[in-house]
């Protein structure tokens, strides 16, 4: 007779010990949105002295900034922000999600693991690493093809070196999460596969490859470091990508430790902007995914 342990998953457990981990869990959910309610509100309290007298929306369509005049318009930065957000995500979302697929379905066993141990330094490495190589080797090579150099081009650029590694990392998780019985049926069914990545694979791994996405744009909305190294800081909305331009979180870095009054309540505005363009970015991740997710048996 063969005697073996049985799994963990196959033994009893107390329905006490259920619901205390269930209400662990729950209680740790509450305190992550408590959490970030008390961010925003916070947010909205230092900013609410520009918020009411001028509104958001007729402070962000404000066209100048020009804090000692009192004219603390937004519109150039968040042009700004958003350009080199999206930007850097059409270059990284094709380049990690390649990535992601010759790791989980091309690469053999040691390539898979070089590749991964590579991502996760290469998303481990600070911020102010990136600005100072784009700084030094990014910015003067743009400038000797369309002066000066520091660009939204070299923000974008940067931003998209540096979330690669999310991009391909969270693809990788989310098509290794595909069922095997969803893959075997597809070899059954004859696919190449080619066929079978494309066709049955991808979609199946949409609402992780999105997550990723969204993580992505996350971090490149919020970046402040890389990009106040080599955006330019110029307040101005961008008429090319060779255009020198100041994101909103590299205003904030820039400006906070002498702005007083107003100056002061609008970058607090910035930073309440910058969470709402985060969530409404989630929100829109999370109605795409809708109805679209498997279950992993």
């Amino acid at each position: 007779m063969i005697l073996s342990k049985p799994s963990f998953l196959l033994r009893s457990t107390r329905p006490d010990a259920d619901r205390l981990t269930g209400r662990a869990l729950g209680a740790l959910v509450v305190g992550a949105v408590l959490l970030l309610a008390l961010v925003l509100g916070f947010l909205a309290r230092e900013a609410a002295p520009v918020l009411t007298l001028h509104g958001l929306s007729r402070f962000v369509a404000s066209d100048g900034w020009f804090p000692l005049e009192q004219r603390l318009g937004l519109l150039p930065m968040v042009w700004a922000t958003l350009a080199a957000a999206l930007g850097a995500l059409l270059l990284a979302a094709p380049l990690g999600l390649g990535v992601a697929v010759f790791v989980c379905f091309y690469a053999g066993a040691a390539t898979a693991r070089a590749l991964r141990l590579m991502l996760a330094l290469l998303a481990g490495i600070p911020s102010v690493v990136f600005g100072l190589w784009g700084l030094t080797v990014l910015v003067p090579l743009i400038a000797r093809w369309q002066p000066p150099g520091a660009s939204l081009l070299a923000a974008m650029l940067i931003l998209a070196l540096m979330v690669v590694p999310t991009v391909a990392l969270t693809g990788a998780s989310a098509l290794t999460a595909v069922p095997q019985p969803l893959l075997r049926g597809t070899a059954a069914l004859g696919l190449s596969q080619t066929g079978a990545i494309l066709g049955v694979v991808l979609p199946a791994a949409r609402p992780g490859i999105v997550g990723g996405m969204v993580l992505a744009a996350a971090r490149a909305l919020g970046e402040t470091m890389a990009v106040l190294m080599v955006a330019g800081n110029v307040v101005q909305t961008p008429g090319s990508v060779f255009d020198p331009v100041r994101v909103l979180t590299a205003n904030i870095a820039l400006e906070m430790a002498y702005a007083t009054g107003e100056h002061r309540a609008a970058l607090f505005a910035s930073g309440l902007l910058l969470g709402m363009l985060v969530l409404a970015l989630a929100a829109a991740a999370a109605r795409t995914t809708r109805g679209s997710t498997h279950a992993l048996k």
